[in-house]
């Protein structure tokens, strides 16, 4: 489980393809304190597992599946990446509760900076993704826990501040570029929940 709260911006040393997938070497400091072998490291909001490491970098395998589903398949050396460890059970939830697992992709449509230095980022996204996103609610990008600032029936936009420009690569991307969604948990467990009384209401 992880907040979204990004710890370091990596860099993508290789892509290695291979019959399963690509292998992915990824330079860092920070997330490299605590590594061993089969540990969980978010990229991009995307929950990969530690295949090997030294004191400048650490792989992980990705398969074709992952490649295909996240923007992961569009990295190349040079990339820079948002990294994150698992939360601590002791550790402060900065954030929202982040699975690390992506619900799809979406479009960056549009960036408007505002006159108090923010900047208003327009995505535009899936109707499954979309049906849970709601006005102030809490939303995944590339791994960057957000508030939602604006919804229509196509796209959502939110609001970023200097720092998470700087520290993330919410800062470089641009129109047209992919990014990696996952939607409020909270809010998959309510449509779960509320199922049932849906079936048993349907004459």
């Amino acid at each position: 489980m992880f907040t979204g709260i990004v710890e370091e911006l990596g860099h993508v040393r290789s892509v290695v393809p291979n019959e399963g997938g690509a292998r992915l070497v990824i330079e860092a400091v920070t997330v490299l304190e605590d590594a061993q072998l089969g540990a969980s490291i978010a990229v991009n909001g995307c929950c990969l597992t530690v295949v090997a490491w030294d004191r400048s970098a650490w792989s992980a395998d990705a398969v074709i599946e992952t490649l295909e589903r996240t923007n992961l398949g569009d990295l190349e050396a040079g990339a820079a990446v948002n990294l994150e460890r698992p939360v601590r059970l002791s550790g402060r939830l900065g954030g929202h509760l982040v699975q690390g697992h992506v619900d799809a992709t979406g479009t960056l449509r549009a960036r408007d900076p505002q006159p108090d230095g923010s900047t208003l980022v327009t995505f535009d996204a899936p109707a499954d993704v979309l049906r849970y996103v709601v006005h102030k609610g809490s939303i995944t990008v590339d791994g960057v826990s957000l508030t939602v600032a604006r919804r229509d029936d196509s796209s959502f936009a939110v609001a970023l501040i200097p720092h998470t420009l700087e520290v993330t690569t919410l800062g470089t991307r641009s129109a047209g570029d992919r990014v990696n969604l996952e939607v409020d948990l909270i809010a998959k467990y309510v449509e779960a929940l509320l199922a049932p009384t849906r079936q048993e209401s349907t004459p």
